[in-house]
């Protein structure tokens, strides 16, 4: 079992922008300290929900202060880039860390990143399988042309090349996030691994990893290839001596931040939106992750593995707010959770 933290550098009320982003990186840095496999980081664009906008930049930072710990992308915006320009960074990534990169990447939402951006709403309903899969030419291919409905270009050699990694093979993971019954063929159909969201339970995890097996294997890809999918499945973990005290941290601290961040998104062409009830979205994720002590939080994580087979974690650790107390958090996950775990 693999687990890792998901690092949002949220901004909570009160709070500064450098404020969150030090906190993303210092938990990092507890987190590779704590033997914690990974940390997983969000992209997001004008919005206090997270004050990253751009999860490859804050990567490449943070491969270069660790020396043991994966970092991947959870996830990169696909629309709002050029696949190309997110392929050669990702390479990039992959080949100075020594294979330490994961690429995770989304579809994002009808955000007005897309207006800003001049990708256009079409990058979002429409261009994403056409997108994944140049990016994904890329990343496996030395030389790449393009002639499709949105990308057209002549052939040009791949440089740098990620399959050139000293002492390895191939190049960076791709998984996809997947949050409905279209993407997860998308990501079978390619055998690419799904992050699948904090705001799933298990038997609705389970249900997604079912049919990505069933598409993956229509597609022609070998069951054996299927089974061993390395999905990553996101939650909120936060340590205490008692779950009352888990959650009641959680429930003090992260509705304010999620009515602000969330409720800071604009679509792009006047869509209307719904946002979820901050505090019971939050008693939701209290209930659905491990949130308590020690052994709850190891118990909880090895049964969501029994009823998904999903073996991979992406764990919330900031939902408090504060620096120290994210910082105890992660110390806590990597002594007293890790150890019984393994």
């Amino acid at each position: 079992m693999r687990v890792g933290a998901f690092v949002l550098a949220a901004q909570f009320p009160g709070q500064g922008q450098g404020e969150a982003l030090h906190r993303a990186v210092r938990t990092t840095e507890v987190a590779e300290e704590s033997g914690l496999d990974s940390v997983w980081l969000a992209e997001h664009h004008f919005v206090p929900y997270g004050t990253c906008p751009s999860a490859v930049t804050l990567a490449g930072l943070l491969l270069g202060r660790t020396r043991r710990i994966r970092v991947g992308t959870a996830v990169s915006v696909l629309p709002n880039i050029h696949p190309v320009a997110l392929g050669e960074q990702a390479a990039l990534l992959h080949l100075l860390s020594g294979g330490r990169f994961s690429l995770g990447v989304g579809r994002g939402g009808p955000w007005v990143d897309l207006e800003v951006f001049d990708s256009g709403l079409r990058a979002y309903e429409r261009d994403f399988p056409e997108s994944l899969d140049l990016l994904l030419r890329w990343l496996r291919e030395p030389r790449v042309s393009a002639d499709g409905e949105r990308y057209r270009f002549r052939e040009v050699p791949v440089v740098p090349r990620p399959d050139e990694l000293i002492g390895g093979a191939g190049g960076p993971e791709v998984v996809v996030a997947c949050t409905s019954a279209k993407s997860v063929r998308l990501a079978a159909e390619r055998a690419l691994p799904m992050l699948l969201g904090m705001h799933c339970g298990d038997e609705e995890k389970a249900e997604m990893v079912a049919l990505w097996r069933t598409h993956a294997i229509a597609a022609g890809h070998p069951p054996e290839e299927a089974d061993a999918a390395a999905h990553v499945s996101a939650g909120v973990a936060q340590i205490a001596d008692s779950r009352t005290e888990a959650t009641e941290t959680l429930v003090k601290a992260m509705p304010g931040w999620l009515r602000l961040g969330l409720g800071a998104h604009v679509t792009v062409d006047g869509r209307p939106r719904s946002m979820r009830d901050p505090v019971a979205y939050t008693e939701l994720l209290c209930g659905l992750h491990p949130v308590g002590p020690p052994r709850l939080a190891a118990d909880r994580l090895a049964a969501t593995a029994e009823r998904t087979g999903i073996t991979r974690f992406a764990l919330l650790v900031e939902g408090s707010g504060d620096l120290a107390a994210t910082e105890e958090n992660v110390r806590r996950m990597g002594a007293e959770v890790l150890s019984q775990l393994r």
